[in-house]
């Protein structure tokens, strides 16, 4: 089983940047495609980035691309998530999330804890 532990969030001003990082603890981690999920106060989960297996594709949902960037290092069990440009409305609870049936862009199963990003001036 794969646990997914987030790290990076914080506080910055708009147009800032921010890095996230999940660590993976378990041997079946680079079998799992991961991804970045966020929840904003009183809105749904909304689907970010997603990365396969190897790292070679990706998927960024529309609100982001061109400003975030997802990124794995299967040799360190790490998966990352670029943040740069950030705005107002990217304000919200950032999880790493993993798919144990090959999901490559979800639904995930495996969950980490969240880490909080809070743009504002």
């Amino acid at each position: 089983q794969v646990q997914l532990v987030e790290s990076g969030g914080g506080l910055v001003q708009p147009g800032g940047s921010l890095r996230l990082s999940c660590a993976a603890s378990g041997r079946a981690f680079s079998g799992y495609p991961m991804g970045w999920v966020r929840q904003a106060p009183g809105k749904e989960r909304e689907f970010v980035a997603g990365i396969s297996r190897s790292g070679s594709t990706t998927k960024h949902a529309d609100s982001v691309k061109g400003r975030f960037t997802i990124s794995r290092d299967i040799a360190k069990n790490m998966v990352y998530l670029q943040m740069n440009r950030l705005k107002v409305e990217d304000t919200a609870v950032y999880y790493c999330a993993a798919s144990s049936v090959g999901a490559a862009w979800g639904p995930y199963d495996l969950w980490g804890q969240g880490t909080q990003v809070t743009v504002s001036s």
